[in-house]
């Protein structure tokens, strides 16, 4: 081994190890908080700050179930399920319904409503609530589920529109061709072949979108007077006080929280890097 081999292999050893340590900093970063949280969620509230450990030496689990009690959490992790649920596959079925359309068939308008929906992305939600609220109260959908849901619906659309239509674009053509050979419809076409291929794309729309909808409070509050029909991050605003907050029991709230959206991430991560890789290779 020369000299010059030599060294190109100490540099790329070195590159690789600050690369390495880099993402172990991030890594660290992304998960401390995490641990924070946990620990706290089994501390008491008067040792949340005094007890610096990420692990307390006597562990609470009893916090667990007065957050769920008082948090009222049945009634709100009920409600969140069913939001999430009914939102997602109300997205996943008219934005690739959609997306399929703006991609291979031709109609009049086709470019001008598709452009449409990606000025809707640069909108940020709390824009449109004053909109959002008058069109539901002149429909008498106000403090309902189903106009909830809708709204939610309508929030996820036009991203998920962009990134199927992006991937449907990417689709080889004789796959249809074939399937059309064979007696395929048009929703044949869609359902046998786009969306099977459209995997990894409809699992980024799944996680994003279930993501989205199980963490969002504001909408929520604006469209309903019935804290029956709430979602569980209002369960977490039970804790927090005017004078006083309950950190323990808001750390465990939490906890109780964030535990489905992590199960979805897990389950579905293996579709997820693949949907977020797909548009780097054309097919």
């Amino acid at each position: 081994m020369d000299g010059r081999s030599l060294n190109y292999k100490i540099r790329n050893f070195s590159s690789r190890g600050l690369l390495n340590l880099f993402l172990l900093l991030v890594v660290l970063s992304c998960l401390l908080p995490l641990l924070w949280m946990f620990g706290s969620s089994l501390k008491t509230q008067s040792t949340v700050f005094s007890d610096m450990s990420l692990i307390p030496r006597v562990m609470h689990w009893q916090n667990y179930c007065q957050a769920w009690t008082e948090g009222n959490f049945g009634v709100y992790f009920f409600n969140s399920v069913i939001y999430t649920v009914s939102v997602v596959l109300g997205i996943v079925l008219v934005s690739s319904l959609a997306a399929y359309a703006f991609s291979r068939l031709q109609f009049p308008g086709k470019n001008f409503f598709f452009y449409m929906f990606l000025i809707a992305m640069m909108i940020p939600l709390p824009g449109s609530f004053v909109p959002l609220y008058i069109v539901m109260k002149k429909l008498h959908l106000l403090n309902t589920p189903h106009g909830y849901i809708l709204c939610m619906i309508n929030v996820g659309l036009s991203l998920s529109i962009f990134l199927l239509k992006t991937f449907f674009d990417k689709m080889p053509k004789d796959l249809e061709d074939a399937a059309r050979i064979d007696g395929c419809s048009k929703l044949g076409i869609w359902w046998n072949v786009a969306l099977p291929l459209a995997r990894p794309a409809l699992a980024v729309i799944i996680i994003f979108n279930s993501l989205n909808v199980w963490n969002e409070y504001i909408l929520a509050l604006i469209l309903f007077d019935d804290v029956k029909f709430m979602p569980l991050q209002v369960g977490l605003a039970t804790f927090q006080g005017e004078f006083v907050t309950q950190y323990h029991l808001l750390m465990a709230g939490a906890t109780i929280t964030i535990i489905p959206i992590l199960l979805i991430y897990i389950f579905m991560q293996k579709h997820i890097v693949k949907g977020l890789t797909a548009g780097a290779v054309k097919g």
